[in-house]
């Protein structure tokens, strides 16, 4: 029996350029790809799109002159070409702005309407007089109401990393016109995740084996115990003027993010299922016996577990078998980063390394399957492959290739083949198991403690040796057969890694009409062409080249955008560091260990908790934190947590907040107050 996969890569937003963090991705996703596609009894297929919609496209086009169509167009066509330099081979790379991802949407919409799943709520927000639309929350711009920092966006503090509403900014402007917003109150459509429904599949599915353990148990955190009510429900709309769908019977409002750029993976298949012929409910609709998984980054880990599924169970399309989430990417240990020249762009490597399957090795030998982050240490990148790539692999051939076709007309011989055959399945099985895995680190380990062996049989019988020798003529045929097998061998194992290395193999070197399947594990060559320069080694001088070029290129670039999402959300979606400080700064805010005496919902406030602290006083301190949405009072009681003591009395609507826990947050949704370890008592100073 066939079997019928449907892979997905996240979708890059359509308003930057793909670099080397997006990257991980896709070469992660696409090495999958390739290898289940090297199976005989494997149907698999890849498809990806541009996500377009949004207020940062209408801006920017608007900016630039042109429609927001001629921009994504562009984008898109850049987007493509980076992705195809690398060798990512998508069999369909769509647009969320096509036909059938507004159909898709638009029947999405109107099930979970029917299914009592879309409520109407009418909220106040913040609205530009002079561009006459409303702001999305990464528009407004004001002074921080925590720490009284300028310039900060409206959901949360680049500075001291609180998350608030827009309304909460002092003196808030617009970062589109520079005007003072208006507040007013205009019709949201909301998806009711927080049904029962949803709960309950929810708490079922995130356990099903479709999440990796530690996606899973971060799930169980978010969802909350039986009977709890953690999810919130998400707003799917946004006000004209915007450019997207508009949803259906609804006037002057469109679908957001939430809604049609997930669908985009259904609505690019479907422009490949009219092109292949291909049954779009055999993969789509529940009941589908086709498996379906999604490569994603470990930050919108939250929308694809929770919101994603609960969406197309409720709309009757079936679920991912797996998400398969990664970590994000550091260079030389660090952030990537445009001043030290190390925020490279995908077009950047290919400008200046040219060979990009380099990077794909490299990516490879650090990816395990887990949510870890990985480094690209650029010493390193190039030691490992010129050790792994030219030193082990390529040395193979070009060390034995001419002596079979100068002395044996290129034909191979082998005394005894059963222990070849039986040797390259074996490793062929090991090596499957570790792709299948995606513990594609472990699979290279493997492939090149194969080609260490096969190195070492030549070097101890030194065929350069036995070629002057006209007696030794069988032993040097034998050798260098064997070392030949064991570079088809080799290649074959490496055909998801280095696909157009290992095709140009395939073709020239072997003189195979196709490139390499995993069958081909179980055949013995018989004949070798002239040996041809198959690949150079890594100058470190490109790779610094690179990073000078990008430290001048980069330098004069302002952030030309203010909403990121999906691919370009996943790889470093934290705030910027801020501005140095001395250490007499630092010593100026004086914070300390507190006991969390009691916590308790605050009546009127939707973000608010109140917490009374022990800081070793006499008396205990009152303060209202924004962590309402991330922590139940109750569980709250009686633990450690670090608090800006020396902070100003506020003065709030609901009292006086005297001080500041301090907690964790990012661009993904959840709050994570900060803990002291064990040991630490009340009063105790932080340093």
């Amino acid at each position: 029996m066939t079997r019928k996969i449907l892979v997905t890569s996240a979708l890059p937003y359509a308003n930057g350029s793909i670099h080397l963090g997006h990257l991980v991705e896709y070469i992660q996703t696409d090495i999958w790809v390739r290898f289940h596609k090297m199976q005989a009894d494997t149907q698999c297929f890849y498809v990806c799109a541009d996500d377009t919609h949004g207020t940062p496209i209408m801006l920017r086009a608007e900016k630039e002159g042109v429609t927001p169509e001629q921009l994504i167009a562009r984008v898109w066509q850049e987007h493509f070409d980076d992705f195809a330099a690398f060798h990512v081979a998508f069999d369909n790379y769509g647009s969320t702005n096509s036909d059938e991802n507004k159909a898709c949407a638009q029947d999405i919409y109107r099930t979970l309407k029917k299914n009592d799943l879309i409520e109407v709520r009418s909220i106040e927000q913040f609205y530009d007089p002079v561009k006459n639309m409303f702001l999305p929350d990464r528009f407004i711009k004001g002074e921080c109401p925590k720490c009284h920092a300028k310039d900060q966006y409206g959901d949360n503090c680049e500075v001291c990393g609180a998350a608030y509403a827009p309304t909460d900014l002092i003196e808030p402007f617009s970062a589109v016109s520079g005007a003072k917003p208006e507040l007013r109150n205009s019709d949201h459509y909301f998806f009711k995740l927080s049904a029962d429904s949803c709960q309950q599949f929810l708490r079922e599915w995130t356990r099903s084996g479709s999440l990796q353990a530690e996606a899973a148990n971060k799930m169980q955190e978010w969802l909350g115990g039986e009977g709890e009510n953690k999810l919130s429900d998400w707003d799917i709309s946004r006000d004209a003027p915007y450019f997207g769908f508009e949803i259906p019977d609804a006037p002057g409002k469109y679908f957001y993010v939430w809604l049609d750029a997930p669908v985009g993976y259904m609505g690019s298949f479907k422009q490949l299922c009219a092109q292949n012929g291909l049954d779009f409910d055999e993969y789509w609709k529940q009941g589908s016996e086709t498996e379906l998984y999604h490569f994603i980054g470990k930050d919108i880990l939250y929308f694809h577990a929770l919101f994603w599924p609960a969406m197309l169970q409720h709309a009757g399309f079936r679920t991912p078998t797996k998400l398969f989430a990664h970590g994000f990417l550091t260079v030389n240990g660090q952030k990537m980063s445009k001043s030290r020249g190390t925020f490279i762009t995908a077009r950047s490597y290919i400008d200046h390394i040219r060979n990009t399957e380099y990077l794909r090795y490299y990516y490879a030998a650090k990816l395990n399957g887990t949510m870890e982050d990985i480094d690209l240490n650029l010493e390193d990148f190039v030691a490992k492959v010129n050790s792994d790539l030219i030193g082990k692999y390529i040395n193979i051939a070009s060390r034995c290739a001419g002596f079979l076709t100068k002395f044996f007309d290129g034909k191979l011989a082998f005394a005894d083949s059963k222990p070849l055959l039986d040797g390259a399945i074996g490793s062929g099985q090991t090596v499957a198991e570790s792709f299948e895995a995606r513990d594609y680190a472990r699979a290279l380990r493997d492939i090149m403690a194969l080609a260490d062996r096969i190195n070492g049989e030549i070097a101890a019988a030194a065929p350069w040796t036995l070629a002057k020798d006209e007696s030794k003529r069988a032993e040097l045929h034998d050798i260098c057969s064997r070392a030949l097998h064991g570079f088809y061998v080799l290649s074959t194992l490496l055909s998801p890694v280095l696909p157009a290395l290992t095709s140009r193999v395939a073709r020239e070197l072997f003189g195979m009409e196709r490139d390499f399947s995993w069958a081909d594990l179980a055949t013995l060559p018989t004949h070798v062409n002239p040996y041809q320069h198959l690949a150079t080694r890594l100058d470190p001088k490109l790779i610094e080249g690179m990073v000078a070029a990008n430290q001048e290129s980069l330098k004069p670039m302002t952030e030309s955008h203010s909403e990121t999402r999906h691919a370009e959300h996943q790889q470093h979606a934290t705030a910027p560091i801020a501005e140095t400080i001395s250490i007499d700064d630092f010593s100026k805010v004086d914070l300390r260990v507190a006991r969390i005496v009691n916590a308790e919902h605050v009546e009127g406030a939707e973000k608010l908790l109140r917490l009374t602290l022990d800081i070793g006083e006499a008396n205990t301190r009152n303060v209202f934190a924004g962590i309402k949405s991330a922590y139940e009072p109750e569980k709250l009681i009686g633990r450690m947590t670090v608090m800006v003591a020396n902070l100003a009395p506020r003065k709030m609507k609901f009292g006086l907040s005297e001080g500041m826990v301090l907690a964790a947050s990012g661009d993904a949704p959840g709050l994570f107050i900060l803990s002291p370890d064990d040991g630490a008592q009340p009063g105790m100073r932080v340093k």
